[in-house]
């Protein structure tokens, strides 16, 4: 069935959805002053299959990064620590792109023009799938969970597709698919160029924040309407190529690929604003698309886009200081 539409609660509700969102993450900070010392003797380059083609990056609770393939749409699990892995789930031959991981084990996939998929980390097997829309072009790019909502962007649609969760996480069905149509002062670029790409909440959780790669701009959704606004970020370059984010309290990381950077923001609690703080770069990025943090680093996967991809392409995952 083609996705409804349907709106979402607001006010105090919407504000705590979207806030306890950031659960995940904080977990993973947690005792990072007393364990980062330990992880200093971590590996700070860790190569990846060859031909492998990382976009997305995922971290947990544990020292433990899951990351998809834009080839096959494998998912690959490294260990922090040794910098060792595997495949823990075998593409169905169509891209991974955007993943976030659950406190429930669960792989949400973003899969371009095939939608969404989760995943058991646990055992590598599709839970479920999911067509977001039946609009063409699509590009499901990136994800954003909070307890009771999984928002996908879509880089060729000017929408958001959320798939609400249920009590204790339940899956929603097929038809359950709400599309939030962006407004407000977005204007989409037409055709298959990338719009929408990261996604992530503002630092009180009452709206999202999506970067508008083409145009370099950080847009503040209200997730019940769709209406947008820039976010004003005083006299900062625009965000380029701006791809995966990453929030922090009111710190915000804001990769831009092809800039082989990361551009670090304070943000307004609203989001409504932001001041540039400083700018993270590393002499081993090579496109790095989206970013993931564990204790005291972040973690960036190399896309390497301005290389052909073949068989034998080496990639690798980077860390940075945080």
């Amino acid at each position: 069935m083609a996705p409804t539409h349907r709106s979402f609660a607001h006010g105090p509700t919407r504000r705590r959805l979207l806030t306890a969102g950031a659960a995940t993450a904080g977990a993973v900070l947690a005792g990072a002053t007393t364990a980062s010392a330990s992880g200093k003797s971590w590996p700070t380059v860790i190569p990846l299959p060859d031909g492998f083609r990382p976009e997305g990056i995922t971290i947990g609770g544990g020292p433990y990064a899951y990351l998809g393939s834009l080839g096959d749409g494998s998912i690959y699990r490294a260990d922090l620590r040794t910098g060792k892995g595997g495949i823990i789930s075998t593409g169905p031959g169509t891209p991974s792109v955007g993943l976030k991981l659950d406190d429930r084990g669960r792989l949400f996939v973003a899969g371009r023009g095939q939608g969404a998929r989760v995943v058991d980390a646990r055992s590598g097997a599709i839970i479920a799938s999911y067509v977001l829309t039946t609009a063409t072009p699509t590009f499901a790019n990136d994800v954003f969970l909070t307890p009771r909502t999984a928002w996908f962007t879509d880089s060729y649609q000017p929408a958001l597709y959320a798939l609400p969760l249920g009590r204790r996480g339940a899956l929603p069905d097929a038809d359950d698919i709400v599309t939030l149509t962006l407004s407000g002062d977005w204007s989409q670029v037409p055709g298959e160029v990338v719009n929408a790409n990261g996604i992530t909440r503002t630092p009180d959780g009452s709206a999202l924040l999506v970067v508008q790669s083409g145009i370099g701009a950080l847009h503040r959704v209200d997730p019940k309407t769709g209406v947008t606004k820039i976010v004003d970020l005083g006299d900062a370059a625009p965000l380029t190529n701006g791809d995966g984010l990453l929030l922090f309290g009111r710190t915000l990381y804001v990769v831009q690929n092809r800039q082989n950077a990361i551009d670090v923001f304070t943000l307004a609690p609203d989001g409504t604003s932001g001041v540039f703080r400083r700018r993270i770069t590393d002499p081993d990025f090579d496109v790095p698309t989206t970013v993931a943090a564990y204790r005291d680093r972040l973690y960036l996967p190399n896309a390497r886009f301005t290389t052909t991809p073949t068989p034998t392409t080496t990639y690798d995952l980077v860390a940075v200081a945080r």
